[in-house]
């Protein structure tokens, strides 16, 4: 359970978005800020896209065997115009959902407070009090305030007009849909916006005030809720009205309980405690079973007229793989299953992109889509990389290995790593008794520029495919005899890993993909002498290139690295620079080093949130690690840490067992439950 030092509190009025205090549960969203007069909840709902295709992506020349014949031939300008432009589209893409706005009678600032244990926010200005919290199993929010009368508003995003389609690039105003349509009516306000086709949405708000306080409930509905939708989200505000706000209240709070008691920490810093909680706490307010997983943004999309940072898309070159990158661990599988079930939901998907792209049975994903799946475009040698398609596998397959869940193994990890391995089987090519891939790129080296096609194998691709086709080695010898086939990884004479058999990467770069055999891979055994050699290799490497060009989380899978390596100190450095220097005061990940600490050389700031959930990742890396069986506790004790105390309860290792373990000035226990799960898989 968080203790209180590791909640949100924040003495000043906020004023930007993406400093707000967040609330979700995993389908709606809001952000809480700005000033009395105009308190702002800026609110969002996980499934609220407009997914209107850019009309390129269904043309002929849209194909792989078009970017391989055009990557062959140096055709920079041609590769953009046909993969990358659908990108500057401005769908599809992730849609606000607008504001509830209160006017508070005060000229004081906004004091706010979070509480991670209840997930309620705590506001006051002058002797105004409010509770605000988004109930954790229903999909409506409720805001008490101990006023008698609470003046409040509803807002619909800024979007352009069918009229008046002239708009700056990015801007909410480049999606044209008709004026929303404003209703009142048995004490609730609302309003429906039409989006694309038949689709729209609705904000509905409600009050009932007593003699000293209003109770307000508010949600977004959506066609997606069925033809009745209106009516439901109408009596959802009802219901929550009739029923006492301490029922109400006391339910969200026993399901928050029920979260917290899965997993805990201590240790001796406590912002990287909080930190560790505060990431909990994104995880569950963006990702539920039985609903969508988070994309970049979660639940908490832009409000500031703009659409989404990259479209608020789902990018599989490494931003959902390190979003679910840390939640076996934490024990927290449930919310974690929002992503392999929907992985799982949308294989057809991938089935249909697999032959209509790259030509070939199997599964392959679009590693940059929309929310039913879509390509979207973009810089097309990451964009369209089938190896993306193989990180996916590992969540699948580590899913399975955490759980211990036979089931889930043979009846869908196995079969998603098998389809997976026949379509990109089916894209190799042989030469001298080896195999490559057509084209191959190192995510993002070298941008979109042609440069970016590597020689064939590029490490970031070979360590991917020879992680799949080793895995299922065992299971086929069809499986066994491509492994065998593809090359080694191409290393310097140093033991440094290249970018390709004939490209070293000499640049800081945010994206460690020539690294992917060791982290997440873990291809490079760090049991063996040589195997330790290559990953201190590596880091060297890693620290003479520097960090100019990291964003966030190239911080935080830095981290991962250094704790892989045993080196506490290190990791430990790298986790309180990605924190202090990358993350707003609300913990939000924005990329980059925006206050100009000097410790990276970009200095924007947009919000996603892979890099929190890698942190936590790596911090969680430092107190346990388990491979092939063998656990090990505190592997990663930085030296400030070794004369103090650090603690943890119910961290789950591979094989479905429960670790909880002490260090106390060196002195270690730890006891293990074995879960009836517990079997080889």
């Amino acid at each position: 359970m968080p203790k209180p030092y590791c909640d949100l509190h924040f003495k000043h009025t906020i004023s930007r978005w993406d400093e707000a205090i967040p609330l979700g549960n995993g389908s709606l969203g809001a952000l809480v800020w700005g000033p009395a007069s105009s308190l702002r909840l800026s609110l969002d709902r996980a499934d609220l896209w407009d997914t209107t295709p850019f009309p390129g992506i269904s043309e002929p020349e849209f194909t792989y065997a078009t970017m391989v014949r055009m990557a062959r031939a140096g055709q920079e300008a041609e590769i953009r115009r046909i993969f990358d432009a659908p990108y500057n589209h401005p769908t599809p893409c992730k849609l606000p959902a607008g504001a509830l706005i209160l006017h508070l009678p005060s000229d004081r600032a906004v004091e706010s407070r979070l509480s991670l244990t209840t997930a309620t926010a705590a506001l006051k200005t002058g002797d105004i009090k409010l509770e605000i919290f988004l109930h954790a199993e229903e999909n409506v929010g409720i805001c008490r305030v101990n006023l008698p009368h609470l003046e409040f508003q509803i807002e619909n995003p800024q979007y352009g007009t069918t009229e008046n389609r002239d708009a700056p690039p990015g801007s909410l105003k480049s999606l044209a849909y008709p004026p929303a349509e404003y209703g009142a009516g048995d004490g609730a306000v609302w309003f429906i916006q039409r989006t694309a086709g038949d689709a729209a949405y609705g904000v509905f708000a409600s009050a009932c005030s007593a003699s000293d306080s209003t109770l307000l409930t508010f949600t977004v509905g959506s066609t997606r809720d069925g033809a009745d939708w209106r009516e439901r989200a109408l009596d959802r505000l009802r219901f929550t009205l009739a029923r006492s706000y301490s029922r109400t209240h006391g339910s969200h709070k026993q399901w928050w309980k029920r979260f917290w008691s899965r997993s805990s920490l201590t240790l001796p810093d406590k912002n990287l405690e909080r930190n560790w909680y505060l990431t909990n706490y994104f995880l569950a307010s963006c990702s539920r079973k039985g609903g969508y997983p988070m994309a970049l943004q979660g639940v908490w999309t832009a409000d500031d007229g703009n659409l989404p940072p990259w479209k608020g898309d789902y990018h599989h070159d490494l931003n959902t793989q390190l979003s679910y990158s840390h939640y076996c661990k934490a024990n927290h599988m449930e919310e974690g299953e929002s992503f392999v079930d929907y992985l799982w939901a949308m294989a057809d998907c991938g089935r249909r992109f697999a032959k209509d792209f790259y030509g070939t049975e199997g599964l392959c994903m679009p590693a940059v889509m929309s929310i039913d799946g879509q390509p979207l475009g973009g810089w097309g040698m990451y964009a369209l990389s089938p190896t993306n398609q193989i990180w996916l596998c590992q969540i699948m397959e580590r899913h399975a290995r955490y759980t211990a869940d036979k089931t889930f193994w043979k009846e869908r990890a196995l079969p998603y790593l098998t389809e997976t391995a026949t379509c990109i089987a089916a894209l190799l090519e042989e030469r001298d008794g080896q195999l490559y891939l057509p084209i191959s790129s190192s995510p993002e080296v070298h941008d979109d520029h042609i440069e970016a096609f590597l020689t064939p194998n590029s490490n970031y691709d070979l360590a991917l495919m020879r992680w799949l086709f080793g895995r299922l080695s065992d299971e086929s010898p069809r499986w066994r005899d491509i492994y065998g086939k593809l090359p080694q990884l191409a290393l310097t004479e140093t033991g440094v890993l290249k970018l390709s058999p004939d490209e070293t990467l000499e640049e800081s770069h945010r994206h460690h993909s020539n690294l992917m055999a060791i982290c997440p891979l873990g291809l490079i055994d760090d049991q063996t002498e040589a195997g330790r050699r290559i990953i201190e290799a590596n880091l060297l490497d890693l620290e003479r290139r520097g960090p100019g060009l990291w964003c966030g989380y190239s911080y935080a899978w830095a981290a991962e690295l250094y704790a892989m390596a045993h080196n506490g100190n290190a990791a430990l450095r790298a986790l309180r620079i990605f924190w202090k220097d990358f993350c707003s005061p609300n913990g939000f990940h924005l990329n980059g080093d925006y206050r100009h600490y000097g410790s990276s050389m970009l200095h924007y700031r947009p919000f996603t949130l892979e890099g929190n959930m890698e942190a936590a990742h790596a911090l969680q890396e430092m107190l346990l690690q388990c491979k092939d069986g063998k656990i090990e506790a505190f592997p990663a004790v930085p030296e400030e840490w070794r004369d103090q105390k650090i603690s943890f309860s119910n961290f789950r290792a591979e094989g479905g067992r429960l670790v909880s373990a002490t260090y106390d000035k060196g002195i270690v226990t730890m006891t293990v439950e074995e879960t009836d799960e517990l079997g080889q898989i």
